[in-house]
């Protein structure tokens, strides 16, 4: 099958489905409500009867986009969920970002397969420390951003604060689409300034349902509503007045983000997101290759692996690489080529995911997230095409600090094990690192944050049959070395060189004294922070 001489009317298709594509990911810091806006997105979107609360509670739904139990018990995301659907024209692809510190890295690879990002902000609590951090992960990358104050409706700080913080500590100019009315904790209604009419909101079953939403002239509100809207239109015409008029461009180019104010656990405010959405949000549109070169959108087939996943199926024990489409026509059927290994494969169990539900899709388009089932020999960052070979930018990894070592607690059950920590690394739930002293039978496991560790004994055990055993390292840095590390800092305390599966040797440091001192001792060996040079091939 190809795709190598396209029609004008097939053309002139792909390029009409890629502008109606508006591929997005939430961002922020935990429980700022980023899953129960997922949820209450979907609701307004008519895909979904009810939104659940992210809540470990009993007697709360379950959100949608969490499915592994751990994100069921706790409440947190841990794993990236991808939701697809449809609103007004527009098909609309959300990619689910875990909020935990501890999965930054799989935070990492959703926003390289997105073209906008939703930063979530407690109206509390201001820019928390994880929203910066995705903030300027979103930054690197370029990507256009629009705020959203959330949970308005409880106490919090003042908007005009709000507004000078983001300003301040982002360097983006607040750009007000809408505006609350009514201080944080009596959550009124907005101020649209796009229409120049209040909506006031309602609650409707605890905000299970889309919330009762009315519409008046500003001349009504101001009736209705005294001072409280009085105060918005004062406040909102400040923020205009000392920063800018909403601008397209001006949001594009990422020197200004839209503001919205909602609280998504009440599907207040949620409506207006999902129009500034469709209605400013880039499409899909070519993505550069790793030279740079953007690949236009009706080139033949190509697109990348921003994430593997199994277990989503406990039936089937399956297999899910997520990959987002970048140019041409996704057909399920089609036999494409992998850049890194130049095999080929064929694309027959290709599913559109929908948190816990899938379904078989037939054809996807530029912006589009498709999941291949039992693609095992996809890995995070593979580039995939047909006819015309491409290679898109590599997903770097982040540095790890905290190393433990994983040996099974039935050496009868090895088989089970090594399978379980390769299938887990291939993943990318985890980083794993070995050497010729430690042995296949004790790898050392590496993470971001301690609660990866958790999520892997918790996999082994119940998706391998292979429960382990950890003991923790005393290292907390690793810097990208050589194999000739390996022999100079066998017997140096404090130390230990061990490679990953990517190629990579890591050199493991107790801390940054030993590192100083190791520095100084082998002023000849490589030692490079991890983020800052180009990953092995």
């Amino acid at each position: 099958m190809s795709q190598e001489v396209l029609s004008p009317a097939r053309v002139q298709e792909i390029h009409h489905e890629a502008s109606r594509r508006r591929t997005f990911a939430v961002i922020s810091h935990p429980d700022a409500g980023k899953s129960t806006l997922t949820e209450a997105l979907a609701l307004h979107a008519k895909v979904i009867g009810t939104a659940g609360a992210s809540s470990g509670k009993a007697n709360r739904k379950e959100t949608v986009s969490d499915w592994m139990q751990m994100e069921k018990d706790r409440g947190i995301s841990i794993s990236s969920a991808a939701l697809q659907f449809s609103y007004r024209d527009t098909v609309i692809n959300l990619l689910d970002t875990p909020g935990h510190a501890d999965f930054s890295e799989d935070t990492y690879r959703v926003l390289a397969a997105v073209d906008c990002a939703v930063m979530l902000v407690d109206a509390a609590k201001g820019l928390e420390t994880q929203t910066m951090k995705l903030f300027e992960v979103c930054k690197q990358r370029n990507l256009p951003i629009i705020t959203v104050i959330n949970k308005w409706d409880r106490p919090g700080l003042d908007a005009l604060a709000l507004m000078d913080e983001i300003t301040e500590r982002t360097g983006l100019q607040p750009m007000p689409l809408t505006w609350a009315v009514g201080i944080s904790g009596d959550f009124r209604g907005v101020w649209d300034l796009r229409n120049d009419r209040f909506a006031r909101f309602a609650r409707n079953n605890a905000g299970a349902n889309i919330a009762i939403t009315e519409y008046f002239t500003p001349e009504e509100a101001a009736e209705t509503q005294g001072n409280n809207w009085s105060d918005a239109v004062d406040e909102a015409g400040l923020v205009i007045e000392s920063n800018l008029e909403f601008n397209v461009e001006s949001f594009h180019a990422g020197t200004a983000t839209p503001i919205l104010f909602s609280s998504a656990a009440l599907n207040f405010g949620v409506k207006e997101i999902l129009d500034a959405l469709v209605d400013f949000a880039p499409p899909a549109a070519p993505r550069p290759d790793v030279d740079g070169e953007p690949r236009s959108v009706d080139a033949p087939f190509a697109g990348f692996v921003f994430k593997v996943q199994a277990g989503m199926n406990k039936a089937h024990r399956d297999h899910v690489a997520f990959i987002r489409v970048c140019s041409g026509v996704f057909e399920r059927g089609m036999v494409v080529t992998q850049t890194r290994t130049g095999k080929s494969f064929a694309t027959k169990y290709a599913q559109q995911v929908f948190g816990r539900e899938r379904e078989v899709i037939d054809e996807a388009y530029p912006g589009d997230v498709v999941g291949l089932v039992n693609a095992s020999s996809l890995r995070v960052g593979d580039s995939l095409f047909l006819d015309q070979p491409v290679e898109f930018p590599a997903i770097p990894l982040f540095a790890p600090e905290h190393f433990q070592v994983a040996r099974s607690q039935d050496p009868s059950r090895f088989k089970q094990f090594r399978r379980g920590i390769e299938q887990l690394e291939h993943e990318g739930v985890i980083q794993v690192l070995r050497s010729d002293v430690r042995g296949d039978q004790a790898p050392v496991l590496a993470a971001v944050g301690p609660m990866q560790f958790e999520v892997v004994e918790d996999r082994m055990a119940h998706d391998f049959n292979a429960p382990m055993r950890l003991e923790r390292l005393p290292y907390s840095m690793a810097r990208i070395s050589t194999a000739e590390a390996m022999p100079a800092l066998a017997n140096v305390p404090g130390a230990e060189v061990l490679l990953r599966s990517d190629g990579e040797y890591l050199a493991l440091f107790n801390d940054v004294w030993a590192l100083r001192r190791i520095e100084k001792n082998h002023p000849k060996l490589t030692l490079v922070p991890i983020g800052t040079h180009n990953p092995a091939k």
